[in-house]
């Protein structure tokens, strides 16, 4: 039986040049998006592995409010093509994404950025420091993620760090493949040194088999390395793997197992379920990785330590975009689920987001100035913050499963100088021959 549960707008895959009415549809009690494109055929997507119950559950912890971002343009097109962000965006910025270089010491089979696909090219500092300005225009300082390519391939990261914290930004995450720290072994404190906040390292299991598929090569040995450099540099570590069905969905405990028993260093891991945009040799499988199937593989590969029942949705973000939860580790090693929050992944006002994010992956809390009476209260917030593990992600979106509601609520942003801010899954969006509709 199929019963239609809500509706909303999306993408032709084929061509990216139509706007398409969409349903969201209950079918085998599963939640799907379907659309149809009367030149290129009808696309029903998996974007719910439950009954509808669960999903219309999942969505009932909307924070909802519509925030109109700091000097948004006026449409033209309509949304996805006018994003910088446009007036009909629902969200301001919390995330940012600098694109230092488009150079990388990999190949993957898997980068949404397609990185190494174009003439390599670094982005001239001066511009780097005009992505500043606008994002302070666009009601910044927001987070800013230092990615790529890969970014540590460029020598001048502690300038970019400096003229960004000169500016007043405050939170810096590295987003990288690692090698540079694994065969570097000072290259770790000199980040730290920079005013790097946390390393987002990707890390998507621990068999070599694993990394050929996803990464081309076999990687596991230099992961391990630079988690070690990070460590005795003091640089927090948060655990990203990417996960296909498949290739690595039977490790996701593993990965958590991991990750624990090397808190709390490691903060956390935010895992990515695959999309299929940029550069994917992988084929889209019928059944894809949704929610609740990240989730019920975390219950049950990790014999209930982490539950579903932990979880939550985002909180300005669609809550269907992401999933959050965080525990208390305890001195006997066990851990303690704490309350979840609306606003546990992201709040709507920026500023409130960029404290908690901090917080969340840097380990570290703003305490008082040594007053006694207040001396109990700093060691305790400081002892839990430290103790906090957190186990997050996030569903990006790919020309299949693009609801236009969703990417209106997006507050994950990519800084580009000539458009503004353009959010990740729109400046991503590829059609279904890797053709991108934001991207050169």
């Amino acid at each position: 039986m199929t019963m239609q549960i809500g509706k909303t707008m999306s993408l032709c895959p084929v061509c990216l040049a139509k706007i398409l009415a969409g349903k969201i549809i209950g079918e085998d009690g599963n939640i799907y998006l379907e659309k149809r494109c009367w030149e290129h055929g009808s696309f029903q997507t998996l974007i719910w592995e439950g009954s509808l119950d669960s999903y219309l559950a999942w969505g009932a912890e909307d924070a909802g409010g519509k925030v109109t971002p700091v000097r948004a343009t006026a449409p033209e097109r309509g949304c996805p093509y006018d994003c910088g962000l446009c007036q009909n965006h629902e969200r301001d910025g919390c995330c940012v994404l600098l694109e230092l270089t488009n150079r990388c010491n990999l190949r993957c089979p898997v980068c949404f950025a397609g990185a190494g696909d174009q003439p390599p090219r670094d982005l001239p500092l001066e511009q780097i420091a005009g992505q500043y300005d606008l994002l302070l225009e666009r009601g910044g300082p927001f987070n800013i993620q230092l990615s790529g390519g890969e970014p540590t391939l460029r020598d001048d990261l502690p300038q970019i760090i400096a003229l960004g914290k000169a500016k007043g930004f405050t939170f810096f995450q590295l987003n990288t493949n690692g090698l540079r720290l694994a065969r570097e072994p000072d290259y770790a404190q000199i980040l730290a040194q920079a005013g790097v906040s946390a390393v987002f390292l990707q890390f998507d299991g621990l068999e070599e088999r694993i990394y050929r598929t996803l990464r081309g090569a076999e990687l596991l040995d230099e992961k391990l390395a630079a988690l070690e450099n990070c460590r005795l540099a003091g640089l927090p570590v948060v655990l990203v793997p990417t996960v296909a069905p498949g290739v690595n969905d039977h490790a996701l405990g593993e990965i958590l197992q991991f990750a624990l028993a090397h808190a709390p260093h490691v903060r956390g891991v935010h895992i990515q379920p695959i999309s299929y945009f940029g550069r994917c040799a992988l084929k889209a499988p019928e059944k894809r990785l949704t929610i609740p199937g990240v989730l019920h593989r975390i219950e049950e590969q990790t014999q209930g330590l982490f539950q579903a029942a932990h979880f939550g949705g985002g909180g300005a973000e669609s809550p269907y975009c992401s999933f959050h939860a965080s525990y208390l580790r305890r001195e006997d090693g066990s851990l303690k689920p704490l309350p979840r929050r609306r606003s546990q992944c992201c709040c709507v006002k920026s500023s409130e987001a960029r404290d908690y994010v901090s917080r969340q992956w840097s380990g570290k809390v703003s305490l008082g100035d040594g007053d006694p009476d207040t001396a109990s209260l700093d060691e305790f917030l400081r002892r839990t913050v430290e103790n906090t593990f957190t186990v997050s992600g996030m569903v990006f979106q790919d020309v299949y499963n693009l609801d236009l509601d969703r990417l209106r609520r997006c507050y994950i942003c990519e800084v580009d100088s000539q458009r503004g801010m353009v959010p990740f899954c729109a400046y991503n969006l590829t059609d279904a021959a890797g053709r991108p509709l934001y991207r050169i």
